[in-house]
């Protein structure tokens, strides 16, 4: 009897799970992108900025797309250092809380990365490339140069 009430329940548990599990499948189905080059056996070797500019130069669709995305980190980076110091400041000025300051150092850096990455989307114009296809391109291609070279 014990294991006939506890299967309804254990069903309805493992049929809600499942479907917030594919809920949230759906919702980042780009990581499957990534998977095939995180989860190897052995990693892949770390690449320089010439690797990176000598498939720019060879791909040219990918190749712009890709120096693009590049060139936003850049916008972000100084977003979250301008966020993160004006906030910590503020914090500080007015509280002299060092966790305060400390938190607000944390979220101004993600707030600031956030905002410079919206600036970098509009600037760049990121919306008309696919970056994510753009460095998917370029790790297979890494992979295929270092597979060559094995």
């Amino acid at each position: 009897m014990a294991d006939s009430s506890s299967s309804p329940s254990q069903s309805f548990v493992t049929k809600h799970w499942e479907g917030y599990k594919d809920f949230w499948c759906e919702r980042f189905s780009f990581l499957n992108n990534y998977s095939k080059f995180v989860k190897r056996d052995k990693p892949l070797p770390p690449w320089s900025d010439s690797d990176v500019e000598a498939f720019i130069a060879l791909d040219p669709v990918n190749g712009p797309a890709l120096k693009t995305a590049r060139e936003a980190v850049n916008f972000g980076l100084t977003g979250s250092v301008i966020g993160a110091v004006s906030t910590a400041g503020f914090a500080w000025k007015y509280s002299r809380s060092l966790h305060g300051a400390g938190l607000s150092f944390l979220a101004g850096g993600v707030f600031g990365w956030t905002f410079g990455q919206e600036v970098a989307n509009h600037w760049l114009q990121l919306y008309r490339f696919d970056a994510l296809a753009a460095q998917t391109k370029f790790l297979e291609w890494w992979q295929e140069k270092n597979e060559r070279r094995s």
